[in-house]
This record gives C-alpha cells, sequence and structure tokens, in this order.
C-alpha cells in the first residue's frame, strides 16, 4: 500500500535549520541570555478572485526569515533577519540582547519594571507535526483551481434573479521550524484554505439590491475540501438563489423581543469576540488593548463571572482536527492541548501564554503563543474556542421545534464591539 500522508515540504527541510539554529542560541547564551528561542517561517499564501466566472485577480506571496527572542537581565528582547547565514543569525541574536539591554535599563530608570519568567515546559528534542490534510493545495494547477471557481461561479449565474457573482480562494502553507535554549526543537507543516462565492441580485425596475454568501467556512483541510470532504458544496451551491430570491421579497423584521436561534455560521463571531479574545489572559490584564480593546472578563472575576446558563460549556482548544489554530506546538515551544474556559456557564480559565501562564501562577502555558509572521515577535492568540453541545441536548431541528416566535440568523455580516466588550452587535 502506498502511503499518501503528507510530508514535510522538501523546500523547507533543505534550508539551514538547525546551523542557523544553534549559531543564533550559541551567541545569545555568550552573551548571557537566560532564555533564547529562535524561530525560521516558509509562509507562502496565494489567492485566486473571479467575478462572474471571469479571472479578476491573483496574488502568489512567500514570507521567509527567522526570528530570535531572548530574556536577559529580566527582560523581554527580540530582533529578526532575511539573511540565512550562521553569522547573520548570530548577529540578530546579539541584536535581539541589546535590544533586552536597553528595555531592562528603561524599566528600571522608569521604577515600572516588569521582571519576565516563563512558565515551565517539558523539552521536546526533535518534535514533528504536520496539519490534517490529504491534498495540498499548492500541488494542484493554478487552471484547476480557477476553473472550478469558474464553474461554480457559472451555476449561480444561471440561476433566476442572480446579477453578478464574485469568486475567492485563499490558500496558506505554513513552515515552521522553533529551538530554543532548554533544547526543544520543533519542525512543522500546516495547510489552511478559505473559499468563498457571493451572488447579487439586482431588481433593474426598482434599483434594489442585495446579496447572500456562501456558508463554508475556512478551514485547516487541504483541496478535498473543495470537492466536497467536509462540506455539502452541492446543496450550498443549489439552494443559495433560492435564498437570496426569498430575502429580496422579505420584509424587515419588525422590532420586538424574540426568541434567537444562531448557526453556527454566525454564532462563531459571538463566541469569537465575546469569548475568545475576551478571555486571552493579556488582554484582560491590559497588556493588549489593540482594536477592540481591553476585556470585561478581568482576572478579579475569574470563578465568579457568569457567562451564561449551567449548561454553558466553552473551551479552548489548539488540537482540533481541522481548526484554524490547530498546531502541534505553539511559538514558544508548548505542546498544544484543550482546557475549560467556561464551565457551568462560569468563567474557570483563560488562554495562556507562557509569560501569562508565570505571572498569575497559574502552571503550565495553554500554548497560545503565536506569531503570523516570521518578522513578528510571538503574542497570546486565540486558540479553536467553541461552545460544547449540552448533554443529552437537542438537535438544530430540536431547537427550532420548542420556539413559537423567533429568528434563525445564519452566516455573518458586519459586526461592532466597544473597548472592553461589554456591547457587541452582529448582524447576520
Amino acid at each position: 500500500m502506498t502511503d499518501t500522508s503528507p510530508s514535510l515540504d522538501p523546500t523547507f527541510l533543505a534550508l539551514p535549520l538547525r546551523a542557523l539554529a544553534d549559531a543564533a542560541l550559541a551567541r545569545a547564551a555568550e552573551l548571557g541570555a537566560s532564555h533564547a528561542d529562535f524561530r525560521l517561517e516558509r509562509v507562502r499564501s496565494a489567492s485566486w478572485r473571479l467575478r462572474d466566472a471571469r479571472p479578476a485577480g491573483t496574488s502568489d506571496a512567500l514570507q521567509l526569515g527567522f526570528a530570535v527572542r531572548v530574556v536577559k537581565d529580566g527582560a523581554w528582547g527580540f530582533a529578526a533577519g532575511v539573511d540565512l547565514t550562521p553569522s547573520a543569525a548570530a548577529r540578530v541574536a546579539e541584536q535581539a540582547v541589546a535590544v533586552a539591554r536597553l528595555s531592562a535599563g528603561i524599566g528600571a530608570a522608569s521604577g515600572t519594571e516588569d521582571v519576565v519568567e516563563l512558565a515551565e515546559e517539558p523539552v521536546y528534542p526533535d518534535a514533528t507535526w504536520i496539519s490534517s490534510y490529504e491534498v495540498n493545495p499548492f500541488e494542484v494547477p493554478d487552471a484547476e483551481k480557477t476553473a472550478l471557481l469558474a464553474d461554480w461561479s457559472s451555476r449561480l449565474l444561471g440561476a433566476e434573479g442572480v446579477s453578478h457573482v464574485t469568486a475567492s480562494l485563499l490558500t496558506v502553507q505554513e513552515n515552521k521550524f522553533y529551538a530554543d535554549s532548554a533544547g526543544t526543537v520543533t519542525t512543522q507543516q500546516r495547510i489552511r484554505l478559505s473559499p468563498e462565492l457571493e451572488a447579487v441580485s439586482v431588481d433593474e425596475a426598482t434599483g434594489a439590491f442585495d446579496s447572500m454568501r456562501t456558508l463554508a467556512p475556512p478551514v485547516g483541510r487541504g483541496w478535498e475540501y473543495l470537492r466536497g470532504k467536509g462540506w455539502d458544496w452541492e446543496s450550498e451551491l443549489a439552494e443559495l438563489p433560492v435564498l437570496l430570491a426569498e430575502k429580496m421579497k422579505a420584509p424587515s423584521v419588525e422590532a420586538g423581543r424574540y426568541d434567537l436561534v444562531i448557526d453556527p455560521t454566525n454564532l462563531w463571531l459571538t463566541i469569537h469576540e465575546s469569548i475568545g479574545h475576551a478571555t486571552e489572559l493579556d488582554r484582560a490584564l491590559g497588556y493588549e488593548a489593540a482594536y477592540a480593546g481591553t476585556s470585561f472578563a478581568t482576572f478579579d472575576r475569574l470563578g465568579s463571572l457568569r457567562y451564561g446558563s449551567d449548561v454553558m460549556h466553552v473551551t479552548g482548544d489548539r488540537t482540533a482536527e481541522h481548526g484554524l489554530s490547530t498546531i502541534g506546538y505553539d511559538d514558544e515551544g508548548v505542546r498544544t492541548q484543550a482546557w475549560d474556559l467556561v464551565k457551568d456557564g462560569t468563567l474557570v480559565g483563560y488562554q495562556l501564554d507562557r509569560r501569562m501562564a508565570w505571572l498569575k501562577g497559574l502552571g503550565r502555558s495553554h500554548g497560545c503563543a503565536y506569531a503570523d509572521s516570521p518578522a513578528h515577535v510571538p503574542v497570546q492568540r486565540m486558540a479553536n474556542v467553541s461552545l460544547q453541545p449540552a448533554v443529552a441536548g437537542p438537535d438544530t431541528a430540536g431547537l427550532i421545534a420548542g420556539v413559537e416566535d423567533g429568528v434563525y440568523i445564519a452566516g455573518d455580516r458586519s459586526w461592532s464591539i466597544d473597548m472592553q466588550r461589554y456591547n457587541r452587535m452582529f448582524t447576520g
């Protein structure tokens, strides 16, 4: 039997991974760093876009570089480079140590010194992880990708009431090599893709128009996803024009009080914003206040904040098969895992990296450190955050059967969030 399981990209393995890491880590140690880690990434992302079944744009980008992060004198230091030689790696390590020294001096001078320590983690001396997929989309000819999107677009354009169709596909292959001064060495590869079609209906007589997108989520799968593995594309493409025609004729929902049944294609956004970002501990502690701010789920409310009813159980998980946040080891060499965030309706946990775990005495990191580029420092980022089904709870049909006057919401549109996430407004 032929082994068809995915393997590590030989182009990545041909890079001088160990030599670069050894040079950087050795130089950091010589300069007195108490911790050092080296991360080399090769990230390829490609996209295709069609309008009315005709090509409208394509891109194919590659990021290749490395980063060195250190702890020196109780402070972080970070630097990145693109010259893949041992001497350059050593120079980047020197730059990272210089940044740490400067940071430590600024902290001491200002009286706001915040000593960096990392939670303990076992050593993984030679670990390899590859995400779960069958066909690497980068091994599929571009013509085949365009032909499939054009075929789907043409089928929608042929339906009554559909005036225009846009189609897009984004594919990403991420290769990472990580090594640290404790002895952990990891080599990883993961594939992600995001396909989407949007149909537009225009009433020529009145000028009214509306649109509807496919509901298929982005996933950690390969090309097999577009061939029906994990999503029923045939049913969705057949149903979308029918729903769009109904939407064009539908009256606005009258103001009032309703029961809401929220489909996962919309509920993911509510979970992402109100639980996912809110339970990132760096955000809850005020270390991160980017974009939509900090969090109402502050540390003093751990174990007491009431998120929902007793059946509400939400987990953080970096191991779920095909998850967008699924990885084997994070960017601090932590082996990934699953844990509770909300249990019996109450806040019971946060998402942690090694620094945050140590800072609050919470034990081991949850493996949530992530950098989206070889030039960026790892920060604490969201795991796959999911609402678990209630034990012996109803299925979707059962939920709907119990509603006498309600609204069923599928798909996401726009959203707005205040700076502490108390108020969240979503459309579907």
